[in-house]
């Protein structure tokens, strides 16, 4: 058993090797690193480098954050004048819709004139002309018996009866 007093490793004046010569042998006051140590350096090691790379990407991820918000703002300055022109010719169309309504009625209405119109020329004209030609069609028969009893056969009579 070791005495509390007298250290573990033995302490060696500087730049006096212990016998093997190496110059680790040389450090005063050196200890061993276990393997644990050595895994919690690798490990510390491991998550700084991961650190510092979640950092990169957050930078990033902040610089497309502020483009974005730019790209944002820019498309609602040119979205409200659009927005605005959008229904000034809404209205516009609006105005001229009305417009078209009242020059269909108008059309509707010329329309139903003519057909008014045409209806008394008919009567004006179209009666009587009948009545005309209603009573040349009476002459015309009329006459037509008359020469019949006048002597003609009875041969052009079937004749001109199968015709009419």
């Amino acid at each position: 058993m070791r005495n509390r007093r007298t250290p573990r490793f033995p302490k060696v004046p500087p730049g006096r090797p212990t016998g093997s010569g190496r110059p680790t042998d040389v450090i005063e006051g050196a200890r061993k690193v276990s393997g644990g140590e050595v895994a919690g350096l690798i490990v510390a090691v491991f998550w700084a480098i991961l650190v510092a790379f979640l950092a990169v990407v957050l930078v990033r991820l902040a610089r497309a954050l502020r483009e974005t918000t730019r790209l944002v703002a820019g498309v609602a300055d040119q979205t409200v004048p659009l927005l605005g022109e959008a229904a000034t010719t809404l209205r516009r169309t609006g105005v001229q819709l009305d417009r078209v309504d009242a020059i269909t009625a108008d059309a509707e209405e010329v329309a139903a004139n003519a057909s008014a119109l045409s209806g008394a020329v008919q009567e004006a004209i179209g009666v009587p002309l009948a009545k005309v030609a209603a009573f040349g069609y009476g002459v015309r028969r009329a006459a037509g018996r008359s020469r019949t009893s006048k002597g003609r056969t009875d041969d052009a009579s079937r004749v001109r009866g199968s015709k009419g």
